[in-house]
């Protein structure tokens, strides 16, 4: 086995060709066995198999710094620098992460997990490198879908700064992100790809001249100057217009080829862009037909590429339904989501309803104020988007919808704990931010039914309102407790003496076990379904004053900022004299491993919250 020479970094120059050339197969056969039994990002490290191998024969490390966009696709990277023996534990708790961490290993130069900052982050690193008076190189892997995110304009439109030195552009294009892509950057590579005018031009020139007498330097100074071949075929290169170097398409699956433009490219001044092409999911056939389910997978048969695991509707499915007969009922709910369709459940709307559903690419901040627009002009959008990704919108939200109180749906998917992804993606900060602003309301569903009944009443609300929900199975219990919503009210499922859990949203399932767990010691305790993490049910509040020793919240969030701390300063400004007993996240960033080892870890599993409360009751 070839890979069984590669220990440490940079132990992939010391291969033979014909090793170099067995190895992308036993990559790739190895990313297979590894991901079809923990799972994780598999057509987007199938794609960049050798995209990754040349990058590592022209860089070394940890000198020089390599920076991938946001980073699902750095396996082979991984691998590459000696970790292929810690894939057995990829993405579980105490291993190693799905995403490049500098803490993990030094040959990983900046922490990744969300799109378009890999641009503005290697700028940084060269204009510090520069100060320094060294010499390293800085590469970024951009994807084609990664540049629908205003971020990478930014940073491309500074980049320009860069005279003396030299900054590598890798622009990996797949057509994909996580959905097919859409917009015009995605068009004008498209037509760049697939242009056999200028791409048949420009092969016939260079081979021309070739045979010519010193054509050898006629080719580099082309190759060196904006007003060559490219430009006079493909007038709107906006890359070049932008002051960056193209070079390209390149084969991305063709080693050598890639090694030769990168070695060109590094002895350039100023910031070069290379186009490779690539395909998701290459060399495994169940991945190249569905890259979109390949993206982030689940356990798998390699043999057929299905799922092992068939689990039941989750909250997704739920919201998905649900949005289907929004759009039936109500002609005037549109949909948007940025670059998740597939994943934030809106496949069905856009295909029963194709005009009303808007993807926009990786966009948050665009989305937004998108909507603003929609519900200005008499819509009532509604932006399905997972909780970590909405963070990036923040100011949208609240000058361009807030302040305007507008009606925008914010359809809040991986609120909480989401496991296996880790810090960058773990849900737990959107009720702090979202709570924070004026006009907004936000609601948390306890099961799939009260997901289905919010959403009917955000729909026929008139402002700015959110619903967050987790990622995973849809709680099926309390089927029975369905009050009619009303803005800010809670439930009360069951009363109780001396002890309230007072829980929002996927908490409340947890609340049930903590109520069985201290009624086996002799404690009657309450549950409510707060439902509302804004405004709060200050009526139920005040009847808790009097009638409670002590309440308890429960939120999946982080403390700071969160539901209980604005419970507690309501019922301590009201001249509540009992406990409040805050169950939510640590100030903290939380790591990768199961939902389940997570709450047991942060001690917000049932077991931890009912020994908490005897410990305070002084049981």
């Amino acid at each position: 086995m070839v890979l069984d020479k590669i220990k440490q970094p940079n132990d992939i120059k010391n291969l033979t060709e014909e090793e170099l050339t067995a190895l992308p197969g036993e990559i790739r056969s190895f990313l297979i066995d590894h991901l079809s039994k923990t799972g994780g990002h598999l057509a987007s490290n199938l794609g960049t198999v050798e995209l990754t191998m040349a990058l590592h024969l022209l860089m070394d490390f940890p000198q020089d710094k390599l920076i991938w966009d946001v980073g699902h696709q750095a396996y082979t990277h991984k691998i590459l620098t000696g970790r292929a023996d810690e894939f057995d534990h990829l993405r579980q708790y105490g291993g190693i992460s799905g995403f490049p961490k500098r803490e993990e290993s030094n040959c990983d130069s900046f922490d990744t997990g969300h799109s378009s900052t890999s641009l503005s982050a290697a700028l940084g690193y060269c204009m510090a490198r520069d100060l320094a008076g060294e010499d390293y190189k800085v590469a970024a892997v951009i994807g084609d879908g990664a540049l629908t995110g205003g971020l990478a304009y930014e940073a491309l439109n500074n980049a320009s700064r860069l005279n003396n030195s030299n900054m590598l552009i890798v622009l990996n294009d797949n057509e994909m992100s996580i959905s097919k892509n859409v917009g015009g950057m995605s068009t004008n590579l498209e037509r760049l790809r697939t242009s056999s005018k200028y791409v048949g031009l420009k092969n016939n020139i260079l081979a021309s001249l070739e045979g010519w007498p010193h054509g050898d330097g006629i080719i580099r100074k082309i190759r060196s100057t904006k007003n060559g071949i490219k430009s006079l075929m493909v007038p709107n290169m906006v890359f070049e217009d932008l002051g960056i170097m193209y070079l390209g398409p390149v084969d991305g699956h063709d080693v050598k080829a890639m090694v030769e433009t990168f070695k060109m490219a590094i002895g350039i001044k100023g910031p070069v862009l290379v186009h490779v092409i690539t395909k998701k999911g290459n060399g495994y056939e169940p991945a190249e037909r569905h890259p979109s389910r390949f993206h982030g997978t689940d356990i798998f048969e390699i043999e057929t590429g299905l799922p092992k695991r068939n689990p039941n509707p989750g909250y997704t499915d739920v919201f998905s339904t649900v949005m289907r007969k929004m759009g039936d009922r109500n002609p005037e709910v549109v949909a948007i989501t940025a670059a998740m369709a597939e994943g934030a459940g809106l496949k069905r709307f856009r295909n029963m309803f194709p005009d009303r559903f808007f993807d926009v690419g990786i966009a948050e901040e665009h989305a937004v104020t998108f909507a603003a627009g929609l519900a200005l002009g008499g819509r009532v959008p509604v932006f399905a988007v997972y909780s970590s990704f909405l963070q990036r919108a923040y100011d949208q939200i609240l000058e361009d919808v807030c302040l305007q109180n507008l009606h925008v749906i914010f359809a809040i998917d991986r609120a909480g704990l989401v496991g296996a992804d880790g810090s960058t993606h773990q849900g737990i900060f959107d009720v702090s931010f979202m709570t924070s602003m004026p006009n907004m309301t936000v609601m948390a569903p306890k099961n799939k039914w009260e997901l289905s009944d919010m959403m009917k009443f955000a729909v026929a609300y008139d402002g700015p309102i959110a619903i967050r929900y987790p990622r995973g199975e849809a709680y099926c219990g309390l089927k029975d407790n369905r009050a009619k919503i009303e803005l800010g009210k809670a439930e009360e499922i069951k009363p109780g003496s001396k002890v309230m859990l007072f829980a929002l949203g996927s908490m409340v399932k947890k609340a049930e076990e903590v109520c069985e767990l201290l009624a086996a010691q002799g404690i009657d305790a309450g549950i409510c379904n707060a439902r509302f993490a804004k405004p709060l049910d200050k009526e139920y509040l005040d009847s808790l004053i009097d009638n409670y020793d002590m309440v308890v919240t429960m939120e999946e969030n982080v403390l700071t900022g969160g539901f209980g701390q604005q419970v507690q300063t309501y019922l301590v400004d009201n001249g509540y004299k009992g406990q409040v007993l805050k169950v939510a996240v640590p100030d903290e960033f939380v790591r990768h491993g199961s939902v389940t080892l997570l709450f047991n870890e942060l001690k917000m599993d049932s077991e931890s919250i009912s020994k908490r409360i005897l410990e305070a009751l002084g049981k």
